[in-house]
Parts: C-alpha cells; sequence; structure tokens
C-alpha cells in the first residue's frame, strides 16, 4: 500500500525545492530541523540551477540521485511528524531540534553528517540499480557536485556563526565545529556505496553493514550536538529565509 508520504515524494528537483520551502514555512526559525533545513534548500536549489547549464555531464542522473537523496531526508522528517522513530542517524537532529545550548551550526552539521554519512551512499546504490548502471558511471558528476558543496561550506558555516566577529580560537565551538569535514564525509559516504555495491547479492550482510552506518553516523551526530557553554546567550537564531539562496543561508 502507498502511503501519504510516498504519494507526495518529490520526482524533481523543482518538487524537492518546493516541499522543502512548505517545510520549512510551518517550521520555527530556531529549530534545528529548520536551520538544516534552509542549508539543504539552499544546497538544492543550487544544484537545480546547475542541471541545465551544462555543468553536469549526465544531468539526468544526476537530478535521480538528487531526488532519491533528499527523499531519505523528507521520509525522516514525515516519519517524525507520524510519531515514528526515524533512523538512528536522524535521531539526534529531532531529539536535540530544540535545546537551548545548541547553536544554529551544529544543527546544520548534524544535519549534513546524517544525510551524507547515512543516506548517501543508499541513494547512490539505489541510483545505479534503478538505472542499471555502474559506479563509474555516477562518479564524475558526484564530484563536480562535490565541488558546488565546497564553494557553498564556507558561506554556510559563516552564515551560523554566532555573531559578527570571528570565534575566539578557545571557545568550543571552534574545537567542535572543526573537527567535522564535508569533504571527509564525502569521501567516507562513496567508500560505503562501493561496499555496498560489491555486497548487494548478500542482502544479511547488507543489512549489518548499513545498520551500522547507521548507528556509527547517529553517534557522531551526538557530538556534533553538545550543548555548548553560553550558547544560549550568544546564538543569534537566524530569521525565517524566503527560500531563496541568493541571500544568506541564515537571513
Amino acid at each position: 500500500m502507498t502511503t501519504s508520504a510516498e504519494r507526495r515524494a518529490p520526482r524533481t528537483v523543482e518538487g524537492v525545492v518546493a516541499r522543502m520551502r512548505a517545510l520549512g514555512a510551518t517550521l520555527p526559525p530556531r529549530d534545528g530541523v529548520a536551520v538544516f533545513n534552509r542549508v539543504y534548500l539552499a544546497v538544492t536549489e543550487e544544484v537545480g540551477r546547475r542541471l541545465t547549464d551544462g555543468y553536469f555531464q549526465d544531468p539526468a542522473a544526476t537530478q535521480d540521485l538528487d531526488v532519491r537523496f533528499a527523499a531519505r531526508y523528507l521520509a525522516a522528517v514525515d516519519a517524525v511528524a507520524a510519531g515514528r522513530r526515524p533512523s538512528a542517524c536522524w535521531r539526534p537532529l529531532f531529539q536535540l531540534r530544540r535545546h537551548p545550548g545548541v547553536r544554529p551550526l551544529q544543527f546544520a552539521l548534524a544535519g549534513m553528517n546524517a544525510h551524507i554519512g547515512h543516506d548517501l551512499a543508499l541513494a547512490l546504490v539505489e541510483t545505479c540499480r534503478e538505472r542499471k548502471a555502474e559506479p563509474e558511471g555516477l562518479e564524475g558528476d558526484f564530484d563536480r557536485v562535490g565541488t558546488l558543496l565546497a564553494g557553498l561550506e564556507e558561506r554556510i558555516r559563516e552564515d551560523l556563526m554566532p555573531g559578527p566577529d570571528l570565534l575566539d580560537v578557545a571557545d568550543p565551538l571552534t574545537h567542535l565545529v572543526g573537527a567535522w569535514s564535508l569533504d571527509k564525509a564525502r569521501g567516507a559516504a562513496w567508500a560505503a556505496f562501493r561496499a555496498l555495491w560489491g555486497l548487494r547479492g548478500l542482502p544479511e550482510l547488507t543489512e549489518e553493514f548499513v545498520e551500522r552506518v547507521d548507528e556509527s553516523v547517529g553517534l557522531v551526530g551526538r557530538f556534533l550536538l553538545t550543548p555548548l557553554p553560553g550558547a544560549k546567550l550568544s546564538a543569534n537564531a537566524p530569521a525565517q529565509s524566503s527560500g531563496s539562496s541568493t541571500g544568506t543561508i541564515s537571513s
């Protein structure tokens, strides 16, 4: 039986953007999921723009992957809304989304950690399987998306840092966010994807591997969301985004 969430599942990047904008409009700006949603929306809008300008070698496959990838985040949102537990990788963000001691950048990184660390490898496997493609067929555009993200990551971090001045090197947030790397997370996701692709004929091993990755990513998320001293006073929560990524992510 098709669930209401599955009926709502977007089939294009434009559909994903519309769903994220609608979700953002329902969430308080200070909500941790809202913070991540704004970041993810900006990234998805940028990928959508590049689908039609010749940047990607295979725009159709890239869109397919992007939609399948986003569907896993949206499924976690729907699970929580329906009173169900999301995957272990997503639980820290949803459980601590309103904690006053967690800063906006922590929420953004925790969401990125969950989505890239766990969901990306599964979306890659699903895309290859459905398109009857080999991993090498996705690798070039996977790297091109990585280049786009590298350009956005610095702006994301700057927009969500608390206050206009650089943090003191002794600030716990400086050390916490410096310990997580987007590039390394994507590299680990690609390695997990290749491992899963090699295990695709062994369902029991595949299930165990996915479960272990899910739990490990969830543990990292817990660390990223460690409440920090003074966060309640220094975290100037961003106002609700208009849905455009042409301005700052947090504005």
